[in-house]
Order: C-alpha cells, then sequence, then structure tokens
C-alpha cells in the first residue's frame, strides 16, 4: 500500500469548444454523428462487469427524426435487479476498502477520456439521443461531465482534510466511511452529465451503486458505462438496469441493504419515492440517505433600470435554449411596462431569426423535445392559450410531430399573474409574461414568491443596487440558485453549485463537497494516550 498524504491535480473547468465552421471539432463531432446515426447499437443490461442480455428488447430514435431506429435496449426482470444488488454488495467488500487515491485515479481518468478520444462520441450520443444542439451537447456530456468528475475527487479531499481538534492528551481523527449497504441512482434525460455524475460521485466516496438511467438518455448513458469501463471502474461498483421503473424501484427499495437514492427527475415521483422508503423504514439497516433534485418554474424578474436588451436576450437564451428541458429554464417572467413594448420587439426578432430542425445542422438553434408526451402536453397548453381571454400568444405557437416533436418556442403574454403556464412546470420551449406596473415592484416580487411551488433558479436584472438587492432579500427563499443581471441557465460545476428547495428538492447542491458529504458516514476515532486507571475523580476529594 502506499504511503504519504497525496495531492491530486487542481480541479479546473473544462475549455468549452467553439465548433465554428472549419474547427477540426465540428468535422470531428459531425463525421461522428453520421456515423452513430447511420450505425444501430444494442444496449445490454450491465451487471457485475459483464453484458446482460435479455431478449426483451425496445427501439431507440431521436426525438428529431422518431421513425428513425438507432438501436435497441435490454429490459431487466426482477430476478436482474437483485442480482445487480447481490453483485454491488459482493464488490462493496473491496471497493470500500480501496485507497482513495486509486478510486480518484479511475475517475481522475475517466474526466481525461472524455476531454480527449470520447469526445465527440459521448457529444454526438447526446445530439442523437436528446436532440441537443452541438453546443448544448458540448457543455453538457463533454465539459460538465469533464467538471463533475474533476473537481469531485478535489472536493473529497477537502472533506477528508477536514478534521477535529487533538490535544497532546488524545488524538482525534474522523474517517469518511461510505454508506453501509447499496445505493440506487435515478437519473433523468436531459443532462448526460447528471446522469454521469450521480451513480460516479456515489462510487467515488466508496459507495456501491444500482444505476437506472432515463428511458430517453440510454443511447449516451451506453457511452457514460463505455467510458467508465476504460477507465476501470471495477465490477460490481456501478450496475446499469433498465426497465419497468416500478418493478425495478420496488425490488430496491424493499432491500434492506438500500442505504441512499440519488435523483433526479419529477418532483411527484421523487415525493412518492419518498413515500415509499418512508413506509419500508423499519425494514432498513440504516437510516436512507435521500437526495433529489426536480422540478422549476424558473424566473425572471426585470426592473424598470433594466436594459431592455439585455432582458429580452435573458429570456431568449433562459427559455429556449435546449428547447427549454433544462430544470433551471426561464418559464415565467415578469417586465415593467415601461420596459415592455422593446423587450417585446426584441424578443419576437429573436424567436423569429431561430432555426428549428435536426441537431446535425449547426445552424439550428432549436432542435426537438424529448419525446410524444411531452409534445402532447405541450401544444394542449399552447392550444389552450389560444383561446383563453386572459392570455396572448405574441410569436410561436406552432408545434408538428410529423417527422420529429417539433414545438415552435412561444412566448405567451397573459394579464393573470396566476395564469395555469405561469404556475405549472411545462418544460418546453414556452414562457409565460406578466407585464407589471412600474410602480408595483415590491408588490410584484411578493407575486413572486407566492405563485409557484418551486424554488430551483431565479434571475432580477436591474441597474439600481437598491433594487437588486430588495429582490435578492424577497426572494431568499424563491431560488436555490439566483442570478444578478444574467439568464437563470448555465451552473458550473465549482463556481455555482446546483439545486433548489421547496418543491425542487433538497438542495444538497451538485457539483459541491455538500453533496459529497451525503454518500458518506463520518466515524470518529479518540485514541488515548495515557489510559486512567482509577475511576476518582479531583472533586472527590
Amino acid at each position: 500500500m502506499g504511503k504519504g498524504f497525496f495531492n491530486v491535480p487542481i480541479a479546473v473547468n473544462e475549455t468549452v469548444k467553439s465548433y465554428a465552421p472549419g474547427s477540426p471539432e465540428r468535422d470531428a463531432v459531425l463525421n461522428t454523428y453520421k456515423e452513430m446515426f447511420h450505425s444501430k447499437i444494442d444496449v445490454p443490461l450491465y451487471i457485475n462487469g459483464k453484458d446482460v442480455e435479455t431478449g426483451n428488447t425496445r427501439t431507440m430514435s431521436p426525438p428529431h427524426d422518431h421513425q428513425h431506429i438507432v438501436g435497441t435496449y435490454h429490459l431487466a426482470q426482477q430476478s436482474h435487479i437483485e442480482e445487480a444488488i447481490t453483485s454491488a454488495l459482493e464488490a462493496r467488500k473491496t471497493w470500500s476498502q480501496m485507497p482513495w487515491e486509486q478510486r480518484a485515479a479511475i475517475f481522475l481518468r475517466a474526466a481525461e477520456l472524455i476531454a480527449g478520444p470520447y469526445r465527440a462520441k459521448i457529444n454526438a450520443a447526446t445530439m442523437i439521443a436528446q436532440s441537443k444542439t452541438i453546443h448544448q451537447a458540448e457543455i453538457d456530456s463533454a465539459c460538465e461531465l469533464i467538471d463533475f468528475l474533476r473537481f469531485n475527487v478535489q472536493f473529497m479531499i477537502d472533506i477528508y482534510r477536514e478534521q477535529p481538534e487533538s490535544t497532546s492528551e488524545a488524538w482525534n481523527r474522523v474517517e469518511y466511511r461510505p454508506l453501509e449497504g447499496f445505493t440506487y441512482a435515478v437519473t433523468p434525460f436531459n443532462f448526460t452529465a447528471i446522469a454521469g455524475n450521480l451513480p460516479a460521485c456515489m462510487a467515488l466516496m466508496g459507495n456501491v451503486v444500482v444505476w437506472k438511467p432515463s428511458d430517453s438518455q440510454i443511447y449516451s448513458a451506453k457511452v457514460i458505462m463505455d467510458v467508465f469501463k476504460e477507465a476501470g471502474v471495477p465490477a460490481g461498483v456501478i450496475n446499469v438496469v433498465f426497465g419497468d421503473p416500478v418493478m425495478i424501484t420496488n425490488t430496491v427499495l424493499a432491500n434492506p441493504d438500500f442505504s441512499g437514492l440519488h435523483f433526479t427527475g419529477s418532483t411527484f415521483i421523487f415525493r412518492e419515492l419518498w413515500k415509499q422508503i418512508g413506509n419500508n423504514i423499519h425494514n432498513y439497516k440504516t437510516y436512507p440517505r435521500i437526495v433529489g433534485e426536480t422540478g422549476g418554474k424558473d424566473f425572471i424578474v426585470a426592473h424598470k433600470s433594466a436594459n431592455a436588451k439585455q432582458v429580452a436576450t435573458a429570456i431568449s437564451r433562459g427559455a429556449f435554449e435546449f428547447q427549454g428541458q433544462k430544470c433551471s429554464a426561464a418559464s415565467r417572467a415578469y417586465i415593467p411596462e415601461s420596459l415592455w413594448e422593446d423587450v417585446k420587439n426584441y424578443v419576437i426578432e429573436d424567436v423569429n431569426s431561430f432555426k428549428m430542425g435536426s441537431p446535425e445542422d449547426m445552424s439550428n438553434f432549436i432542435t426537438a423535445v424529448i419525446h410524444e408526451g411531452s409534445f402532447d402536453k405541450l401544444a394542449k397548453y399552447i392550444n389552450q392559450a389560444k383561446t383563453d381571454s386572459d392570455a396572448e400568444i405574441i410569436v410561436g405557437g406552432g408545434f408538428d410531430k410529423s417527422k420529429g416533436y417539433f414545438i415552435e418556442p412561444t412566448v405567451i403574454v397573459t394579464s393573470n399573474p396566476k395564469y395555469t403556464t405561469m404556475c405549472t412546470e411545462l418544460f418546453g420551449p414556452v414562457i409565460t409574461i406578466y407585464v407589471y406596473k412600474d410602480d408595483d415592484f415590491a408588490q410584484t416580487l411578493k407575486l413572486v414568491d407566492e405563485t409557484s411551488e418551486y424554488a430551483l433558479t431565479g434571475a432580477i436584472l436591474s441597474t439600481d443596487r437598491y433594487a437588486i438587492d430588495e429582490a435578492t432579500i424577497a426572494l431568499q427563499n424563491s431560488a436555490g440558485n439566483f442570478y444578478i443581471n444574467d439568464k437563470p441557465t448555465g451552473a458550473v460545476v465549482g463556481q455555482q453549485p446546483f439545486g433548489g428547495a421547496r418543491a425542487s428538492g433538497t438542495n444538497d447542491k451538485a457539483g459541491s463537497a455538500q453533496n459529497l458529504m451525503r454518500w458518506v458516514s463520518p466515524r470518529l476515532i479518540k485514541e488515548t494516550f495515557i489510559t486512567p486507571e482509577d475511576y476518582r475523580y479531583p472533586f472527590l476529594g
């Protein structure tokens, strides 16, 4: 065993490549996209370091071309989930005891594999599977996942360095043990980086994982597991299963060795899982850790002192990048009357300039929403806005699913600050705007705070520092990530730890040491150097 206190490479954020015309990275990703798009892959379960084919498969298709099949994936039976749990618990015997620097080396290598030989592949997979433009794929599946892997190693040693005071009489030390048992990662479709980080960060801290990716993200999840395998993650440490989410979850949560849930997804599902864990609490060997990042109804508030062009850009980018399918996407905005005409004209001009289509055409700013269920939900709300007397669509409002699930970026203006699309999470390229009287800024801030059950992200745009301070105080519980003079999206690992409270989750801040602390169980060790031999204290005389 190696001896020493080891420094890890200083974590730095991965540089975002431009993919400008003529750049080598643009050519590489387009060539990889074409090759992958016109090939078919088969994605088995991955249990105990082995590919497991069940013969019960489903097809995978790009959202922007839903009749085109790029592969199949295998569905698990209950016996496969039980095998994954057994494999994880067996792997834990050695993985939990492995020196931390060996675990760190694996995930640092994974980061470099993504930064180098896998970059074009993981970006192309995300473009195909989730219909992300190359810019959105680059900042997600490449850069953010690289950042998670690098910074998590740095956060790990920062945690390990946190030690109690000792004296000449006793040495106090804390060891940060992995959780006893196995953990369960449930990941969403919208960020390849989140899908990779949730199981990886738990494994880094010495835990073993059963990972269930979203059915809509399995294509790019396969690339993540290919990276982890090549980086050297041992058999049984991360087991990947697909299939009936109810069956998988019931099997996992019924096991007495279940020790933690790391979840990103819908608020309703997370609450149901929390309730299920609570109902099973007497069966567990330990109190499971529950960490979740869920929904959002994220806001932009403009003060009368704001720059109209900047407000419009915050709306255009914040609401419509990746078709509004970010947990942090702006989906409601509050604009003062004095700015409204200018903001309105700028936003309409922006939206009318957007091109929409396949991400393979890199001049497209908008592509498809993730699946037909999302398309149908969004179309329903857009159609309702067309008939409601207290709502008006000022740009967009069209949709077509004949080839792909395309929803036009849509701006609804409402005279009712509690209109349904001001309150309901839509998860698509739709933003609703309420225009308020300039002098009603304070009342509007109260309205922002009270309108939604969520509290994930929000933004204030203003050049008046008193107004910024007022908003920062009034909205202190309205967003876990609060942006001043910026759009409410784009958190960067190590710079803006991400998460919200209320119905938006447990606010355990992915991309920070706070999150990693949830996946360890500290043990205090006190070593006394001179052991007492007489029970009598001086006060006894």
